[in-house]
């Protein structure tokens, strides 16, 4: 499988890089990333100003690449678009974004990808058990208060993608809170996802908390990996188009 990281030199991409290596995956040594990063060892960057005209090459050199992206927030759309363009199967690791216009634009394309808030296995697994319990239980929590603090290194840029997608499922149960619901910290240097679902009765006698912390990034970049192992048999198998880590859990 020949992979394109995309985000260098950001740490994630940086650790997805060795991931997919040690996997025996083909890193190949090209990277999209910001317009003001000009060089990072190894990899020929491609900016947003320049990479439409040299991607056309590098196809030809590798064909059926799949690219991995862990850039920025602010770059999802532009780069999903991208890929879509010039028919880049692609698995999305970066939160934020307009996530509807996101998921629309793979959809209404057809475009073999995998996008997920979180790539971590274990908290997707949590994830679907929310998801379902929202679907089978609904308002089970209802008169219930959420409160949410997500913690992450300073450089996270937006609200975890893990947390909104949490919340939306605690919601679907009955729970309410104030707004925000969600407490972000960023007063840390080093990688790390701290995570508290707190859920309170109206009268406080009852509480139920739900955690999940992740020190460094090793999680993610496996599960990220094997999203792109995923993504790669259902396109062998001519089963291309839109799937998320739940799908990856199945598969």
């Amino acid at each position: 499988m020949k992979v394109m990281v995309c985000g260098m030199p950001g740490k994630m991409a940086q650790i997805v890089a060795e991931t997919c290596a040690r996997r025996k995956f083909n890193v190949i040594p090209y990277s999209l990333t910001g317009e003001d990063i000009t060089e990072f060892k190894g990899f020929a960057l491609l900016s947003p100003s320049d990479r439409d005209s040299k991607i056309v090459g590098i196809l030809k050199e590798y064909p059926d690449l799949i690219a991995v992206d862990y850039t920025h927030p602010s770059a999802v759309n532009s780069n999903a678009e991208f890929y879509v363009k010039h028919k880049i199967p692609f698995v999305m690791g970066t939160t934020g974004g307009d996530r509807e216009a996101l998921i629309a634009l793979v959809k209404n394309a057809k475009h073999p990808c995998v996008i997920a808030p979180n790539m971590a296995k274990q908290i997707v697994a949590l994830q679907a058990m929310l998801e379902w319990t929202a679907e089978n239980f609904p308002g089970v929590f209802g008169g219930y208060n959420l409160h949410v603090v997500e913690s992450h290194q300073k450089t996270k840029a937006d609200t975890s993608g893990t947390a909104k997608a949490l919340v939306k499922s605690f919601q679907e149960m009955g729970a309410a809170g104030k707004e925000p619901i969600i407490e972000m910290v960023r007063d840390k240097e080093y990688a790390h996802a701290f995570h508290t679902y707190s859920l309170d009765s109206t009268d406080n006698s009852v509480h139920f908390e739900f955690r999940h912390n992740v020190c460094g990034r090793e999680i993610y970049a496996e599960g990220t990996a094997d999203a792109v192992e995923f993504l790669a048999k259902k396109i062998a198998a001519g089963q291309g188009g839109f799937f998320d880590m739940i799908a990856v859990l199945r598969g």
